[in-house]
């Protein structure tokens, strides 16, 4: 123990190189061996992981129109079952607004999700087992039945 802070001072270069050399000299006279243990820890992880949460079948779609900002959580309970979240918050004022759409995307980052604009003020939120299709305005035109040209 000892030897470890004679070397910890001589790299912080509090120790003379005599000194420093005297004291690694005499450490392998005072060295005692220590046989390794003959057990390991097993089961543990050094990996930080959050909770594993099981998709269940998609079986609806949440469609919310929160007044408040204080509402947030019950979107936030729903998004983390798995199930995809429609925002309107058409309802709400703008810095609410603002704040309730950050805190959305904060939830999706958070649990791999993805976040759609689907108006100026509609949004989903859609769980990583979920995926959302979107189609290209104008490709839809192209493929219209209706299309003469």
């Amino acid at each position: 123990m000892a030897n470890a802070f004679k070397r910890v001072a001589g790299y912080l270069g509090l120790m003379d190189e005599e000194e420093l050399d005297h004291a690694t000299v005499a450490a392998p006279t005072n060295r005692v061996t220590r046989s390794k243990p003959s057990f390991e820890i097993v089961g543990k992880s050094n990996s930080i992981s959050s909770p594993v949460i099981e998709p269940q079948s998609m079986d609806r779609i949440i469609s919310l129109t929160p007044r408040t900002y204080s509402e947030a959580r019950l979107i936030g309970e729903h998004y983390r079952e798995g199930k995809p979240v429609i925002m309107n918050l058409s309802d709400m004022e703008e810095s609410e607004r603002k704040r309730l759409v950050d805190f959305a995307s904060g939830l999706v980052f958070g649990h791999h999700g993805s976040i759609e604009r689907v108006t100026p003020k509609v949004f989903l939120l859609t769980p990583p087992n979920v995926s959302v299709s979107v189609e290209d305005k104008n490709s839809a035109a192209q493929a219209s039945f209706f299309n003469q040209s």
